[in-house]
């Protein structure tokens, strides 16, 4: 008889907790949805024109991106290689970038590589890019770092 109680009652708690934790996976989701804005319309293909630009799906350390008097650096390594590149404005939202020099020898990237940029989409800080080279095209999130205002 006491082990019907006592399987009764963790029945009864675990119950509970189930329906707790759907009450609260349900209220996120309503959150989410709530915090979810639409993209910039039309695209704020500006934004990239300058600033720090980090990946969404890497450290700092491993990659980051300065633009400045079009010129793009990527930095890789915490800092120790790069590639720099300068950024030809076809308009607006389109670009291309030129490398111009890089240290990390192992990079597949050549000097001399031309990749044709387009701004795709822009939300607050972030930016999407599809990037073409040589036939291949890939898309790469990025996150415009917030400035230091003095």
């Amino acid at each position: 008889m006491d082990y019907v109680k006592t399987i009764s009652v963790a029945l009864l708690f675990l119950g509970i907790s189930s329906i707790n934790a759907q009450k609260k996976t349900t209220d996120t989701k309503k959150q989410e949805v709530v915090q979810k804005k639409a993209a910039d319309n039309p695209a704020k293909c500006s934004n990239i024109k300058e600033g720090t630009f980090l990946r969404t799906n890497y450290p700092k350390n491993l990659w980051y991106m300065t633009v400045k008097d079009n010129v793009q650096t990527e930095f890789y390594n915490n800092g120790k290689d790069y590639i720099k590149s300068t950024m030809v404005f076809v308009d607006d939202c389109n670009y291309k970038v030129i490398v111009l020099e890089k240290t990390e020898q192992n990079n597949p990237v050549k000097v001399g590589d031309v990749f044709n940029n387009k701004v795709v989409a822009t939300q607050d800080n972030y930016i999407k890019i599809n990037s073409q080279l040589n036939g291949e095209q890939f898309d790469l999130v990025l996150m415009k770092a917030k400035e230091n205002k003095k």
